[in-house]
């Protein structure tokens, strides 16, 4: 059954992940449209909001479809079916070109995002990657990766929808994940959601400076 709209999908994702409620989980939205639903999940859960940065790296000549991914610092997470494309590595030549516009993106919204402040440091914490929906499971597996390379205690997916056999490479890369909705037959997130409006970066700045204020509020009281 579709669901209403990203709202209605976090508090259910919040309360299949209430085990962690307590324990001040950090709660990673990958932009944009999971930054809403993650800010909901962080505040059912009693934990903080940051964003993990990553963008898809779109296939030669058919952009809506993801051939892998790229984080922050440059990382690489590389899809099987790129071989299709004739991109056998992360040497080619066209994977270069199309990393270095993904990475310009990932800074820009960085700058935007958290101007005045890191990412908060995952480390030796629970950990919940949010996205509202995975369509391949390239970028959410970056994220992981890029997430996984800090050490966390826990590294927890947390996602609405999500066709089998991506969840099963995303499973080789996560210590839980919590998935609402796993049809057998998939086209696109928005399919299941009735209000799958976009997030503007407005939204996103907005959503991160309530979060950074009430933690501060927190830390000061």
């Amino acid at each position: 059954m579709p669901f209403q709209n990203r709202e209605q999908a976090a508090h259910l994702l919040a309360k299949k992940l209430a085990n962690y409620k307590g324990q001040t989980p950090l709660v990673l939205a990958i932009p944009r449209g999971a930054v809403p639903m993650a800010k909901i999940i962080a505040d059912a859960l009693g934990g903080e909001l940051d964003v993990v940065l990553v963008r898809k790296l779109r296939a030669p000549g058919y952009p809506e479809l993801a051939i892998g991914s790229v984080d922050e610092i440059g990382h690489i997470y590389l899809a099987e079916h790129a071989r299709d494309f004739g991109i056998q590595d992360e040497h080619d030549k066209y994977l270069e070109e199309e990393k270095q516009v993904q990475m310009e993106t990932l800074r820009r919204r960085r700058r935007l995002y958290t101007p005045v402040r890191p990412p908060i440091n995952p480390a030796h914490r629970i950990v919940v990657v949010v996205d509202d929906g995975i369509a391949t499971g390239s970028t959410m597996i970056a994220a992981l990766r890029a997430v996984r390379a800090n050490n966390p205690a826990r590294l927890i997916v947390a996602t609405a929808v999500a066709p089998p056999e991506a969840l099963q490479r995303i499973a080789k890369e996560a210590d839980e994940v919590v998935c609402l909705e796993v049809p057998p037959v998939f086209y696109a997130i928005g399919d299941f959601f009735e209000d799958f409006s976009q997030v503007s970066d407005e939204e996103v700045v907005k959503t991160l400076r309530q979060s950074n204020s009430k933690s501060a509020d927190a830390v000061i009281l």
